[in-house]
Parts: C-alpha cells; sequence; structure tokens
C-alpha cells in the first residue's frame, strides 16, 4: 500500500470514529461528514493515476456536486434547529417530535 492510499484511509477512519464517538453538537458532525466527503473525493480524484488511465472520469465531480448539495442542506438544518431547539446539541433533538 503506498503512502497516499494510507493517508486516505486514515482520513477516512478518523472521521467516521469522530463521527461515531462525538456527537455532542450538530456542527461536529457535520464537519465529520465534510471530512469523509473530502478524503473519497481526493481518493477518486487520484485513482485514474495510480491505474495510468487515460479516460477522464466524472464521479470525482459529481460526488463534489452532492458533497456541496449535503452541506448547504446541513447547514439550513442546523439553523432550523438552533432556531427551534435553541442549541445545536444532538442529545436536544429528538426525531420522534414534529
Amino acid at each position: 500500500m503506498s503512502l497516499s492510499h494510507l493517508c486516505f484511509y486514515s482520513a477516512f477512519v478518523l472521521s467516521s470514529l469522530g463521527l461515531a464517538f462525538h456527537r455532542t453538537h450538530f456542527i461536529s458532525a457535520l464537519l465529520c461528514l465534510e471530512s469523509m466527503m473530502l478524503s473519497m473525493y481526493i481518493a477518486l480524484s487520484i485513482w485514474p493515476i495510480h491505474t495510468h488511465t487515460t479516460s477522464f472520469t466524472l464521479i470525482p465531480i459529481f460526488m463534489l456536486a452532492f458533497s456541496a448539495c449535503e452541506a448547504g442542506t446541513g447547514l439550513a438544518i442546523l439553523v432550523s434547529s438552533t432556531r427551534t431547539h435553541g442549541s445545536d446539541h444532538l442529545h436536544n433533538m429528538n426525531l420522534l417530535q414534529c
């Protein structure tokens, strides 16, 4: 395994562990999700170089677009939950309440 693969795998694993264990604030969960998407984007962008293919893949561009949509939706949910619940703590939010 090359050093770049190790960096991408460790960034993805560390951000998923951060998402699993550090879930007190909603903004920290969003940052962990963005870190996971960024590591996947960089890995998919570097992948054609490592496989020595000449074709251009659109998967990283689509993933970057979906990541931007996810970030916008997450920030909108953060603002609305802060306005309704008074804070961004995840333990204050109950998904069963309307």
